[in-house]
């Protein structure tokens, strides 16, 4: 099919076919061709397309009104959804601050906790502690605590430098994720990283409870987390949790630290929060460092559609959805079935190294060889075409590269909340013709390299 020229540009020069209109799991382009949204678009879409009831709330919203810019109105919408949000956090979290999307979340966290240091008579402490590889937004904010080669290299100039630890990629480095022994390895790395950078300097250590673009469901080794969340406290260090990916349910509750029973003092929000139906997201905060920071004058950051009364309504009709249709759970019970049969395809097909995640936010990982863990050749550029192959076939997937951004290739799996055991179905039929299509593509290319 011909398509008329665009105005637009995002990526590069890919053409995708127009979208019609999308209900439940599906979607569909204008020639009638049905899509199985198997990533639920880019981790977002949690409750599914076009739900009714979602819609209604909407509606109801742009009949009283669509803005109301936050210093001129309070408006009832933002303050429900404000009083929803923190009931739904850790004790003490119960100040929040709305945005537009992750990257704004967690550029706001890291504005907060500078604030907060100044406020408190640390002004000393400034650097944010992440992890390589990682993604935490495309700001330049952002990305100076994000590592992953392709976005943050051509900005490098332009940021400041961000001290980093590994992640936590036991099957990588062949140690055993069910050993605590294993879990402190890695967050010992955090207190050896603070004690070189000088505990005095250090602001804060944000993560993913989970991975995700840039580890592909990385689920951290036993006892990770509980020591990171430890060794902060130690150092007076912040302690930001990013669940733009894994919160409102995704992962089978509704904040990945409830696996954990963590208690953090920042949590950015974004994505399946309002399930892909408007642009919101939320930095969580605990009230001991708001207050602070609004005593010395106020926090001196914001975005014009900071509690747009829309969006909030549309964030309270969806966590309404999450809660009516018991999705939370529903997402623990279809990621292990999810799970299942994506370790069965790993057995048919030994490209597949690795399969991993946590409820709905599942990845397997392509490899050359499981053994020694060699990732596949790098100008097959595996990531990008299995998941052209998939779409071709009526499955949407996501994709990224494993190492850095440089070489390995995962596939992330992660359906609306609301799948069945009869969508699993029709994934994993469209994951194994994927897989075989593209084993067979790959075959010479692989017999070259041996």
């Amino acid at each position: 099919m011909t398509q008329t020229p665009s105005n637009l540009f995002y990526h590069g020069r890919d053409r995708k076919p127009v979208l019609d209109h999308a209900r439940g799991v599906y979607m569909w382009d204008k020639s009638g061709k049905r899509y199985l949204d198997g990533s639920s678009g880019a981790m977002v879409c949690n409750i599914g397309h076009s739900n009714e009831n979602v819609l209604d709330a909407m509606r109801r919203q742009m009949e009283r009104s669509t803005f109301g810019y936050r210093l001129h109105f309070e408006t009832e919408a933002s303050e429900k959804l404000a009083a929803r949000t923190a009931a739904l956090c850790p004790k003490g979290l119960n100040r929040v601050f709305f945005v537009s999307g992750g990257s704004e979340a967690v550029e706001s966290a890291l504005k907060l906790a500078r604030q907060y240091a100044l406020a408190v008579g640390e002004g000393a402490r400034w650097k944010v502690i992440s992890r390589s590889p990682s993604y935490h937004g495309c700001t330049l904010g952002a990305l100076a605590i994000t590592s992953y080669a392709p976005l943050t290299e051509p900005f490098a100039p332009m940021m400041q430098a961000m001290p980093k630890i590994p992640s936590p990629r036991a099957y990588l480095d062949g140690l055993d994720p069910e050993d605590e022994a294993t879990g402190h390895h890695y967050a010992d790395m955090l207190e050896a990283k603070i004690l070189d950078e000088g505990p005095e300097s250090v602001l804060a250590f944000i993560v993913e409870p989970i991975g995700g673009a840039s580890t592909g469901a990385l689920v951290p080794p036993k006892g990770y987390m509980e020591r990171v969340q430890e060794i902060c406290r130690r150092y007076g260090v912040l302690f930001i949790l990013d669940e733009v990916m894994t919160g409102a349910g995704r992962t089978g509750a509704f904040l990945a630290a409830e696996h954990w029973n963590l208690a953090p003092d920042i949590i950015a929000l974004s994505k399946g929060f309002a399930a892909g139906y408007m642009p919101l997201g939320a930095m969580v905060a605990h009230e001991r460092l708001v207050e602070p920071v609004l005593d010395a004058g106020g926090f001196q950051h914001g975005f014009t559609y900071a509690g747009n009364p829309l969006a909030c309504a549309t964030g309270c009709a969806v966590l309404d959805e999450i809660e009516r249709l018991g999705l939370v759970d529903n997402a623990a019970r279809m990621g292990e079935r999810l799970q299942e049969r994506l370790r069965g395809l790993m057995q048919g097909y030994a490209i597949i190294g690795d399969v991993r995640g946590k409820g709905l936010l599942t990845a397997f990982e392509f490899m050359a060889d499981r053994g020694t863990k060699a990732p596949l050749p790098k100008g097959l550029r595996a990531f990008d075409r299995f998941v052209q192959i998939a779409y071709a076939k009526g499955l949407i997937v996501y994709a990224r590269r494993t190492r850095d951004g440089v070489e390995g290739d995962h596939i992330i799996v992660a359906p609306p909340m609301i799948v069945t055991e009869a969508h699993l179905d029709e994934i994993t039929e469209m994951l194994d013709a994927s897989l075989e299509e593209f084993t067979a593509e790959i075959r010479p290319a692989l017999d070259r390299a041996v």
